[in-house]
């Protein structure tokens, strides 16, 4: 029925779990093989249907063969430790100028969003983002 042996194991398993969990709701009304022959039908319809939306959930990558737009490692690691430090100055602006600076300047939220987002005045936004990246600069050029 499953076609795929791991597959049908699987199915064993678990229709003995069903089993021993379910026994007690066998009322006798049938005999116990067609019960038990239900019980496994329906065990296997659920494990194809496991592996079938399981397939169409993934799909195969795609191999990436774009050339690396800078293969220099002495720049990636100078990037990666501007960035490092860029994140550990943000965490030391205060809270609403670092929201702000992170909103405008890396995703480019226009102020009227920023404000709606964080409740502020469009005005002190803009105040905000600008203190908080002249303190950004004075951190980072020290």
């Amino acid at each position: 029925m499953l076609r795929d042996s791991e597959d049908a194991r699987d199915a064993a398993q678990e229709s003995l779990v069903k089993l021993v969990r379910r026994i007690g709701q066998f009322r006798g009304q049938s005999e116990f093989s067609t019960w038990l022959h239900r019980l496994v039908v329906n065990t296997c319809k659920d494990v194809a249907q496991a592996r079938w939306t399981a397939e169409r959930r993934t799909e195969p990558l795609v191999e990436d063969r774009r050339v690396a737009r800078d293969g220099d490692p002495d720049r990636e690691l100078a990037a990666s430790e501007t960035r490092r430090e860029l994140g550990r100055c943000l965490a030391d602006l205060p809270a609403a100028q670092a929201t702000v600076v992170a909103l405008k300047d890396a995703f480019d939220v226009p102020f009227e969003e920023i404000s709606e987002a964080t409740g502020l005045p469009v005005g002190t936004a803009k105040c905000y983002a600008h203190r908080g990246r002249n303190s950004l600069r004075a951190r980072l050029s020290a």
